[in-house]
């Protein structure tokens, strides 16, 4: 009886697993339909949508404090369910006493599956728990579809336990898309359901590629 129970408990986890992220049906099924609508795309292939999701976090002890590079490889380990890799510094920066290759903070990329389950958690979980939260802003892409935003405090994920973490930490996010213009990855992000506040004017008109 107790294989059969261990049977199904694994075909379970696999049936889940192989389930599509909710965010991506979505994006087929919704999304694309209403961006073809509002943009009068005249290929499918011109619709955005998003490439990867970068986490970033940067320590200013991590040359002389291993055990903080430890904690936040754990926590952001944690937090996009994939291991991290350690940034190094591309050259030395003399004001901050910092050398050429030292360690100077930890990130991690996401795309396909864990990407959309990570945005979805981001949306409906962890940004509501910000404090004071007021919706992000619109004005922070980059001029090439890209948007870019920071998180203050690493504990409005439910996966980090606030008992165990060694001291409250922000980290940076950045969404990359294939949008040609910032109104379209606006309308991309925000139809996901990103809190995106409401744009007054943006400068970047539909422009073709």
């Amino acid at each position: 009886m107790a294989k059969k129970t261990t049977d199904k408990s694994m075909n379970k986890k696999v049936l889940d697993y192989t389930k599509t992220p909710f965010l991506l049906n979505m994006y087929k099924e919704k999304i694309i339909p209403e961006l073809i609508k509002e943009f009068d795309y005249t290929n499918i292939m011109q619709v955005p949508k998003i490439i990867n999701i970068s986490l970033n976090i940067g320590l200013g002890d991590a040359k002389t404090d291993s055990k903080s590079l430890e904690s936040a490889l754990n926590e952001l380990s944690l937090i996009s369910g994939q291991k991290p890799i350690i940034t190094l510094a591309k050259k030395d920066i003399s004001n901050f006493k910092i050398r050429k290759g030292w360690p100077v903070g930890c990130m991690v990329t996401l795309r396909s599956r864990r990407m959309y389950e990570f945005l979805d958690r981001l949306i409906s979980v962890a940004l509501p728990r910000t404090r004071d939260f007021r919706g992000l802003s619109s004005k922070s892409f980059d001029g090439r579809g890209n948007y870019n935003f920071g998180i203050k405090e690493q504990i409005i994920f439910t996966e980090i336990n606030y008992d165990k973490i060694q001291s409250i930490r922000g980290m940076n996010i950045t969404i990359v898309t294939t949008s040609q213009t910032d109104n379209e990855a606006y309308s991309l992000l925000k139809k996901f359901g990103l809190p995106l506040r409401d744009k007054s004017l943006m400068n970047n008109n539909i422009e073709a590629a």
